[in-house]
């Protein structure tokens, strides 16, 4: 037998080599390495994340981890400022979600378009179209007062001697909306001759039922006056429905009404006005409302406004309707309907009423800051006016709506709907009570007007105030009612009564704009947030790039690992059948030739290379010799 020889190599070569050799195959796997390498665990992604990360306090958390106290000290450091960071930015984007808006203040000065202004003779009249049948209800009401409290109301007209009969028609309606007296609620279990039972413990008022007479409206007054008025304007709206075409109520008589006109010191004409009829506030005209000649002032003041001459003294009018004497006057801006009842004010006889004006004009912000309307297309209510949107105009036309479905006719006041006729208590028996019964529900937004009708984002308003003198003077009204008596035909009994005059013009040359604007921009959050990032972490744009790259790792590391999971468990619980008895039987009888090729499956198992001390025999042997036989 021959026998090898190999010489014991010294310690330190042994680690040397052993180096280089551990050198080239990390020099090789670098070599293998591809473009895209994703870390092996997710501590060594967290342990490369805060060593090399420009975000302020992470690399703490590593550097320390040799002291204990320190790291857990700097984690909830960390981590609570993360959490204080994001907690602000919750604030901001909530408040950029509100959408709050910044208010602007602008003056400007510029010539001013001046408003339109409708003036109302305050009192209906007495139409001739009308004129039989509204003495007959004032002869029912001469009766009614004199039956309810003694009273003989006046005949001014010579025609009430004469007529006998009212109609019967009429005098049937008002028997069946008779105006009565009953007592209050502390006094009802009283007998009606109680002598504690005084006159003024009643309360007047009329009775609504509906057409079956089984439900009843109850419409009472405390005071006699407004009852009166209240019943008396019931039927006298029912007379003026009966009129086939309104048209025979215009009887114009402007002449009559206003003596004289200027504007800017220059005499008005019939172009500068139009006219129609309101049924409690009579005849009314609106000056410059001609959008194709606009009245415009250069200059403030009294001189460069509007100056009207009224009459006020009443003639062959209602009485009934109407218990105080003047005009009325209303300031609003041009395609706009004139709501006498809202923004009107009244004129005094024998009084100089002198009105500036300060325009005013707000400019909303629509979409996801208010939930104003441009033009009115998007409110799910129908325009009835002839005019541009507003928010009155959408609430009466709701109501008028909701009135002609409910009761199957519109209220005169408000415009005719398409299809529908006006409530006439001949056609429609029980409209009275029907009418009553909505309005409350109105008032108590039961029907939804209020909320369906929004703000117009863009108004012009005006602010207005008075101030009063009488006129004419004592030392020139002899002078002045002359000179009206010769230049107009005046006729007027009481001088003092008779006429008032108004003065209408702008306090300044200047208007003011209250606009909105954007509050909370995207510029502005960002802004914030980048202010909030720099505070808690002392970090830039890029910080926040490489937290996104920590985020977009984690998740790459964790679909590798679910991977791998995933097939360990498929190579450990094969899908395949589990083989049987009768696979064992097939595979004994396929029993392979002796010539043929064996075919065997080598799985290398790779191990832990022993240690250099597992390398040394173990056994005696000689220096530097190994023996083999």
């Amino acid at each position: 037998g021959g026998s090898v020889k190999t010489v014991k190599m010294p310690e330190g070569e042994k680690t040397r080599q052993w180096k280089q050799e551990e050198e080239q195959q990390q020099q090789k796997e670098e070599e293998k390495e591809g473009l895209i390498e994703f870390y092996s665990s997710y501590q060594e992604l967290f342990q490369f994340f805060c060593s090399n990360t420009t975000i302020h306090g992470a690399i703490r958390l590593v550097c320390s981890k040799k002291n204990k106290m320190k790291t857990a000290f700097w984690s909830v450091l960390f981590f609570l400022t993360f959490g204080l960071m994001y907690w602000q930015f919750g604030i901001l984007y909530r408040e950029y979600f509100s959408y709050p808006v910044n208010l602007n203040l602008n003056l400007n000065s510029d010539r001013l378009t001046f408003p339109a202004v409708t003036l109302c003779t305050l009192n209906p009249y007495r139409y001739s179209a009308i004129r039989k049948k509204l003495d007959e209800l004032d002869q029912i009401t001469h009766q009614t007062l004199l039956d309810l409290y003694d009273y003989n109301m006046s005949l001014v007209r010579s025609e009430w001697s004469t007529q006998k009969r009212s109609s019967r028609s009429l005098l049937h309606q008002v028997q069946r909306h008779p105006l009565r007296r009953q007592k209050r609620d502390n006094l009802v279990n009283l007998p009606e001759n109680s002598p504690s039972v005084d006159k003024n413990d009643w309360k007047i008022g009329f009775v609504l039922c509906s057409e079956n007479n089984k439900d009843c409206f109850h419409q009472a007054y405390s005071s006699g006056v407004d009852a009166v008025r209240e019943w008396y304007s019931f039927h006298y709206i029912n007379i003026l429905a009966q009129m086939p075409d309104a048209k025979a109520l215009d009887e114009s008589d402007f002449e009559n009404f206003i003596y004289a006109c200027r504007f800017n010191e220059a005499t008005c004409n019939k172009a500068n006005y139009t006219h129609f009829h309101h049924p409690l506030y009579g005849n009314c005209y609106t000056f410059n409302d001609n959008s194709s000649s606009l009245w415009t002032s250069s200059m403030p003041g009294i001189n460069n406004g509007l100056s009207l001459v009224v009459r006020t003294e009443q003639n062959d009018f209602i009485p009934l309707l109407s218990t105080v004497t003047g005009a009325r006057v209303m300031v609003h801006d041009q395609n706009e309907p004139a709501f006498m009842d809202d923004g009107g004010f009244n004129v005094r006889p024998g009084i100089e009423t002198s009105i500036s004006m300060r325009k005013e004009m707000t400019v909303r912000l629509g979409g996801s800051y208010s939930d104003c309307t441009e033009d009115g297309s998007d409110v799910p209510v129908q325009n009835l006016y002839s005019s541009r949107y507003t928010e009155q105009v959408c609430i009466r036309s709701c109501f008028q709506l909701n009135m002609v479905e409910r009761c199957g006719c519109a209220y005169y006041f408000y415009p005719l709907p398409a299809g529908a006729e006006y409530c006439d208590y001949t056609k429609h028996v029980a409209w009275g009570y029907c009418y009553y019964k909505l309005l409350a529900e109105f008032k108590a937004d039961v029907l939804g007007c209020f909320h369906k009708c929004r703000k117009p984002c863009k108004m012009t308003e005006y602010q207005l105030s008075a101030g009063y003198s009488h006129w004419p003077s004592a030392v020139s009204e002899d002078w002045v009612f002359y000179m009206l008596s010769q230049q107009n035909k005046y006729n007027i009994t009481s001088k003092r009564n008779g006429v008032a005059k108004v003065n209408i013009f702008f306090e300044e040359w200047n208007y003011k704009t209250n606009g909105e604007s954007p509050a909370f921009t995207v510029v502005t959050l960002l802004s914030q947030l980048g202010n909030q990032w720099s505070l808690w972490f002392g970090s830039s744009v890029l910080s926040v790039m490489e937290l996104a790259e920590l985020i977009l790792d984690f998740i790459a590391i964790t679909f590798i690992l679910a991977l791998r999971w995933f097939r360990s468990r498929r190579k450990q619980f094969p899908t395949g059948p589990l083989p049987n008895s009768h696979d064992n039987a097939a595979f004994q009888d396929e029993v392979p030739s002796l010539g043929a090729p064996h075919r065997f499956t080598v799985e290398a198992v790779v191990t832990m290379l022993p240690s250099y001390n597992s390398l040394e025999p173990h056994g005696p042997s000689k220096d530097g010799e190994v023996g083999h036989e």
